[in-house]
């Protein structure tokens, strides 16, 4: 019988909607919301029915999960405690915006068991922030870490975004440096991305928006890694870097290519060779759900070559690599009689590099990751058939 290892839970509300932003999101409306909630508890308790079921991991997402008032967090907390046994869970993580919290909301997360904050900060100015389209400033980051370690919340991981319009390298040099004297054990640091659907990506297509060169993106990420590498701040993953202990559980679930539920709009879920993508309009969302439980938009059936790749691809995103006897063993395939050539290549290229039996990113490989994991992709072998 498999296990499954962790939980999402998404809520989509926010305040105010961020222009690089393309997660399933809605302006938060205070009867929406209590519907929403009612029909998430009936999707969750469909899925898993009893209580106290095991799980090793659980995160609510967002949108932004602490937009909820104070007795729809309260619902939601409720829902989480009748399914899940959540004192026997190692990591319960929820999202949270600079200024949507407040004391009463920090100490309900607190009596109901979260042991882990992550902060969605981005960049550290008022200017920035406001052309983000984001509501928070500066001084309610410091505010709510304050009131976070107030809770005695230790575990608080900070978020930033680099490479954003009009950001030089000095800026972001800046930014990072006051994120870092919080002392916090653990950031998450993302070079922007334009996502279809955005404010950005309309800005985007018109030639509207000032990203700075590529050079100086490469300047950024050195810059991060040595900053984070002085600070006592382990990479683990490309975007992640935490002090020893600190790393994010959850998230490594996702990279160790482990199973999980996925529950609410558009929410994805893995379970045993099938991928599940929830219903991504709300009113059609709470609609399937309040009927049956079950809103589900569609059923991916993830076949032996797709396992093999996503194995690959997520698993090059941890510093630590892939095990290639793991590998062997978890698909009954020899990794080096699958992948020999891909290696060498990368090798030769300076993206890769091999141990007598790991395959990890180089520096460099880091940088160029997606060119990288391109040569996993398995389309032109007929290996696969062999076995």
């Amino acid at each position: 019988m498999y296990q499954v290892q962790a939980a999402y839970i998404h809520i989509p509300f926010c305040r105010q909607l961020c222009h690089y932003c393309d997660f399933v999101k809605f302006y938060y409306n205070e009867q929406l919301a209590t519907e929403y909630l009612e029909a998430l508890g009936k999707e969750i308790r469909t899925a898993l029915p009893g209580s106290n079921n095991p799980i090793r991991t659980i995160f609510i997402g967002g949108g932004t999960p602490t937009a909820l008032n104070r007795e729809q967090l309260i619902t939601l907390m409720e829902t989480i405690h009748h399914t899940f046994d959540v004192a026997g869970c190692e990591e319960f993580s929820i999202e949270v915006n600079p200024g949507d919290l407040d004391a009463e909301k920090a100490s309900i997360l607190k009596s109901y068991g979260v042991n882990r904050i992550s902060f969605g900060v981005q960049v550290m100015d008022d200017h920035m922030l406001k052309k983000l389209g984001r509501h928070h400033r500066v001084s309610d980051v410091y505010d709510n870490i304050d009131l976070l370690q107030q809770q005695n919340f230790t575990n608080i991981s900070l978020d930033l975004i680099y490479a954003l319009p009009n950001q030089t390298v000095e800026h972001f040099s800046q930014s990072l440096d006051e994120a870092m004297a919080f002392e916090l054990p653990h950031y998450a640091t993302y070079a922007l991305q334009i996502e279809p659907k955005t404010v950005f990506y309309q800005r985007h297509q018109k030639g509207k928006l000032h990203r700075p060169p590529e050079e100086d993106e490469v300047a950024m990420y050195g810059i991060l890694r040595d900053t984070m590498k002085k600070n006592g701040k382990e990479q683990y993953e490309i975007s992640n870097f935490a002090k020893p202990g600190y790393e994010s559980r959850h998230n490594l679930t996702y990279w160790n290519n482990d199973y999980y539920y996925g529950f609410g709009a558009g929410a994805h879920g893995y379970l045993p060779g099938e991928r599940i993508t929830n219903i991504r309009p709300l009113p059609a969302y709470i609609k399937q759900a309040m009927k049956d439980g079950k809103p589900v938009l569609n059923i991916d059936e993830i076949h032996l070559k797709e396992q093999m790749e996503e194995e690959m691809f997520l698993g090059l995103r941890r510093l630590r690599g892939v095990d290639k006897s793991s590998f062997s063993d978890k698909f009954g395939i020899p990794f080096d009689q699958l992948y020999h050539a891909p290696v060498k290549k990368l090798i030769r290229q300076g993206l890769l590099q091999e141990s007598s039996n790991t395959i990890q990113l180089t520096d460099r490989g880091l940088l160029l990751a997606n060119r990288a994991m391109a040569e996993f992709l398995l389309e032109n072998t007929d290996l696969l058939h062999v076995y």
